[in-house]
């Protein structure tokens, strides 16, 4: 019973086969192309792979999008199943206003970094950024209670507003700098320390709330642009919105 995981994100899908839905099962593939590529999965990609029989995906693109994945899909016979946020599911208490609003990335990824907690025996809060188009920041107690986030733009957002609303800015991309002395590093920097800042607010924030520092775990596809800018201790974790598929699928699709 192989189990496909898909995340189809504002910019890319990515994907990866199982041998099982269950955590901690082998993979046997994976893979990433960008939305306007997803056309030819079909034809190269899945077309050597051997047929799932469980599908479990996130997305975050439009309708169009998820049509076009699902027509690549009819090489096989097996309905894809989407997680849509709830107000609680894999031991994850959704804390949003209208639980279903919540991005369905977000939402499994905290599944995810909850879960990889728990696996360590570590029952303390926790902050989970995802950096990628955009960034989300995310506040969990050690109960498992989603508390709330924030979102705000990606580098490649940022650079592109400001380019587009300020006038002699279209310079290429810099590096970061603790004092920055050309245009294209001051760019670079002003996104990159930005972000940071945005997760040492969150970090402080939980850490007053629930009276002890939380663990941090970021992913995303920026993510390793992050790292070595960042001012708290984190975890890099690549895996973590099909870490939190799994976890899903485990009980979804229980024998």
């Amino acid at each position: 019973m192989t189990f496909l995981a898909l995340d189809v994100g504002n910019t890319r899908l990515k994907w990866a086969q199982y041998e099982a839905p269950a955590v901690g099962a082998r993979l046997l593939a994976h893979g990433a192309v960008f939305l306007e590529n997803i056309d030819r999965l079909a034809e190269e990609e899945w077309s050597e792979m051997s047929p799932p029989t469980r599908i479990l995906g996130c997305i975050v693109a439009g309708d169009a999008i998820k049509r076009r994945v699902t027509e690549q899909m009819e090489l096989w016979d097996v309905a894809p199943r989407w997680v849509v946020s709830s107000p609680q599911e894999a031991g994850l208490t959704n804390g949003y206003e209208h639980p279903a609003r919540l991005g369905a990335d977000r939402w499994v990824a905290m599944i995810g970094a909850r879960h990889r907690l728990l696996a360590r025996g570590i029952s303390k809060p926790c902050i989970v950024v995802m950096v990628g188009t955009a960034v989300t920041v995310e506040a969990i107690d050690a109960s498992g209670k989603f508390l709330g986030g924030i979102i705000l733009p990606g580098h490649g957002i940022m650079l592109r507003a400001l380019e587009s609303g300020t006038a002699g800015l279209h310079v290429p991309t810099g590096e970061v700098r603790d004092f920055p002395t050309n245009t294209s590093d001051a760019l670079t920097s002003g996104g990159t320390f930005a972000i940071a800042g945005a997760v040492q607010r969150m970090v402080e924030n939980l850490t007053r709330h629930c009276g002890e520092p939380p663990e941090c775990i970021m992913t995303g596809g920026a993510g390793w642009k992050m790292a070595p800018s960042m001012s708290v201790k984190y975890e890099l974790v690549d895996s973590l919105i099909f870490d939190g598929l799994l976890e899903i699928a485990s009980r979804r699709f229980a024998p």
